[in-house]
């Protein structure tokens, strides 16, 4: 059974920063596309970055670059977001997903790429 579990997310000021952790169980992270995603009130759920299995590649919503950046530790199954320079804006539910491609050296921000979710965690941007 495949499981995500997200978290790191709370309440910041804008400005400031936070780093989400991602943390996978039931698979060997090293065959695995991971994405981050969020979905505000009101909003669809976007891509924001993801990380792909065969080197590590990676890709970013162009809103995000610069600021966020994601990184992943196969050994301890791991996959994190850290976020900086915060802004209200910001504020929404925050996914990590998965999706098995065996060696890949590319990954896309479509949400449908994915098969496995993370509960999510809340990320309040706020003075």
């Amino acid at each position: 059974q495949v499981d995500l579990v997200e978290s790191g997310g709370g309440l910041v000021q804008p400005g400031g920063s936070l780093r989400l952790s991602c943390k996978a169980s039931g698979i060997t992270l090293d065959y695995y596309n991971i994405g981050w995603f969020r979905q505000a009130p009101g909003k669809e759920r976007e891509g924001l970055s993801c990380t792909s299995s065969g080197n590590n590649a990676t890709n970013y919503l162009d809103a995000v670059k610069g600021r966020f950046t994601i990184s992943r530790d196969n050994a301890k199954k791991s996959v994190y977001l850290s976020m900086n320079s915060l802004k209200p804006e910001d504020t929404a539910v925050y996914y990590c997903a998965a999706v098995y491609t065996g060696r890949l050296f590319s990954c896309l921000l479509a949400s449908y790429d994915y098969d496995y979710w993370g509960q999510g965690t809340q990320v309040t941007v706020s003075s």
